[in-house]
Formats: C-alpha cells, structure tokens, sequence
C-alpha cells in the first residue's frame, strides 16, 4: 500500500511525527505504540498497515501488543523506512543516519551564519548558502528522516531563504520569497512551538507586505502577535504589523501598535529589527501612508541615535522614506541629497526592491536621480538574469 492508496501526502504522513504528542512515543522507542500511533494518526487498520510493512494483519497485531519483537536489523530498518522514521529510533544506526545527525549538527550554525550574513548585508550570500542547504534537507524528508529536530530546522531554513530572497529580489519577483516563507507554515502546523509559529508568521506577513497583499500581510502578523509566547518574541513583530497596517491604510491598528511598541521599548531589549531608529522609520512611512503628511514631516528630522546595531538594508529604507517625507514638506534640494545616498548604499549592499521604491518617488521631481536609479537597477536585473 503506498501514501497515495490512503489519500495522504507522503510528507504529510511523515510529519506526524513532528507532533508532540508523536515525541512522547518515539522517546519510549516502543514499536508497539509506535505502529498504533502511525495507523491513529493515518487512519488506518491493521491490515492496511500490514500492507504497507510487509506483515499480514496477525503479525500487526503480535508486534503492536509486544508479543512479537523485530530483532533483525534489515527488518528493523525495512521499518523505519516505510514508516517515514530514521533508524535511530529504534535503536539501530546506518551510515545514513549518522550523517542525518551530522546534518542536524551543522544546520544550527548555516541557519544562524546565512542570517548574519544577510543582516550585515550579504543577503545574496545569505540565498547561495540557504538554498542548497534547504535543497538538502527536503531531499532528507522525502528519504524518511522527517523527525521533529529536521522539520524544525527546515521551517527556519525555508524562512531565511524567504527573507534573503525578499533582500534582493525586485518587487516582480517577490511572490518567490513569500513562497518559501509560506513553505514553512506548513511545517508549523505539525510542530507544537508557538515561538516557531510566530516566527515563521511574522515574517512571512512581512514578506506578503511587500507583495503588495496588504490585508492578508495584517492578518498573518495578527496571528504571529497572538502565538508570540512572551515579549521579545511579540515585540518582534510590533515593526511588522506597524508597517503591513500602515501600508493598508489601517488609521487605528497603526496608532494602536505604535502605541504599544512605545511601551514596549522600555520593557525589552533593543534588537537590529525592534528599536527606536528602526521604529522612527516605521512611524514616518505609516503616516505618510494613513494621510498624516504634516505630522511626519515634524517629525522626519528627530532620528533617534541607534541603540544597537542596526542591518545595513534599514539604513538604506530609513534614507528613503526620509527622503519620501521631505518630498512631501517640497524640501527638493534635501530629499535629492538623501536619496543619492541610499541609491548608492542601495547599489552597494544589491537591493533592487529599494532601488524601485526611489525610482518611484523620484520619476517626477528629481530625474537626474530617476536615471541613475533606473539605470542601476536595469544593470543589476541584467546580471541576476545571467
């Protein structure tokens, strides 16, 4: 019997073992229980199991009631392999598995490196790290070894493919890095960790955001803020929601989570994405776009110094929605001097997405920045083609 005869998809049979409820049996390494939870959690009887494995439907029964044991390693792993489990679990290691636990070892630090990296700027060196990594491990689900550590780390590596993606993409191809953020909730829905919900939530409503899917980025974020398990974790997401409410024009849920992030920002620690520079930016752009022009325009000039390190690509979309105010406030001269700089701070750091956002606002009024920004990006589209 095969996934398709019982109308599962084999990833979706694999990953019932991601649940919680899942780790609680596999920890006993009980095969007994183990069978009974995969024929509960598939909907099967003993026979359709005994299909799968091989075994008539007595010989089910005899193991899930520990009457009978597997005690031959060619079975044990025969086992695992239909059952979607790596053969650990059941007390026997290949060469295969071992190097499932080395991947297991070594993907916590290119995770954690390739976010760094985009951080400090090197989003496209965060992509050529993230994407065969996320390559390898898909091929380790579909090989059986789909365990709650491996599905974990690939819904945070699926996540930082989207975001580096969403780095330097232009905005024509952004629905490719909502793609891979969505690809992570499919994963969270088996995996009980409201931390990882939240997170993969949060950013993929960022990465819709900037689709242009304004209401549907606010409801995700929405989500991302309830599952938030304690204040860091929701404070995190404050910036998002900030903007995806702006962006669509919200009034009171822009006032009401700026308001909150104000609060907040005496009660956790400032981080590269929560803190007052970043949140200047937030609050400048979600004016402008709720029809506050004047109140942003008082206000465009008060930067607060950051308290932390701040990712070089914020620089850049702090410049630029400066410049946006003051273009407002018909300050030509200071929103042509601010927008050459992002542009070339954009150039350096490859963020095509920033580089249109200029283009844009620069199309009517400033031309000579219009060219150099258009000029920039159809170069930089030319080598992502090639």
């Amino acid at each position: 019997m095969t996934a398709h005869d019982s109308g599962l998809r084999p990833a979706a049979r694999q990953w019932h073992w991601a649940t919680t409820a899942a780790q609680v049996i596999l920890e006993k390494r009980d095969l007994g229980a183990i069978l009974r939870f995969y024929r509960a959690a598939n909907n099967l009887n003993q026979t359709q199991l005994g299909a799968l494995l091989g075994y008539d439907k007595t010989y089910v029964s005899l193991l899930e009631t520990g009457r009978r044991h597997l005690t031959d390693i060619g079975s044990i792993e025969r086992v695992c392999q239909r059952l979607g489990l790596p053969p650990h679990v059941l007390g026997i290691t290949t060469s295969a598995d071992t190097d499932h636990r080395l991947v297991l070892q070594l993907g916590e630090s290119t995770v954690r490196l390739a976010e760094i990296a985009r951080q400090s700027g090197q989003a496209t060196a965060a992509v050529a790290e993230l994407w065969p990594f996320v390559a390898r491990l898909e091929a380790r689900v579909a090989d059986g070894h789909a365990e709650r550590a491996l599905l974990h780390l690939l819904a945070r590596a699926r996540v930082g493919l989207g975001v580096a993606l969403g780095n330097v993409l232009p905005e024509e191809r952004l629905s490719t890095a909502a793609h891979w953020t969505a690809k992570s909730l499919e994963i969270t829905r088996f995996i009980d960790d409201p931390r990882t919900a939240s997170f993969a939530l949060r950013m993929h409503g960022n990465e819709l955001r900037k689709t242009g899917l304004h209401g549907a980025a606010v409801e995700r974020l929405l989500q991302a803020a309830a599952l938030a398990p304690d204040a860091d974790t929701r404070a995190a997401v404050l910036p998002l929601l900030a903007r995806a409410a702006g962006a669509l024009g919200n009034t009171a849920l822009f006032d009401r989570v700026m308001k909150e992030a104000d609060f907040t920002l005496g009660q956790v620690a400032p981080t590269s994405l929560f803190n007052p520079y970043s949140l200047h930016e937030v609050r400048l752009r979600g004016l402008v776009a709720t029809g506050r022009s004047a109140d942003a325009i008082r206000l465009a000039d008060d930067v607060p110094r950051p308290a932390t390190a701040v990712a070089p690509q914020w620089k850049v979309i702090e410049m630029i929605t400066t410049a946006h105010v003051r273009l407002t406030a018909a300050d030509i001269r200071g929103a042509s001097t601010t927008l050459a700089a992002a542009v070339n701070e954009a150039i350096v750091q490859r963020l095509p997405h920033q580089l249109q956002r200029v283009a844009r606002m620069a199309e009517r009024r400033l031309p000579d920045i219009h060219a150099t920004t258009q000029q920039a990006l159809d170069q930089m589209k030319r080598e992502m083609a090639a």
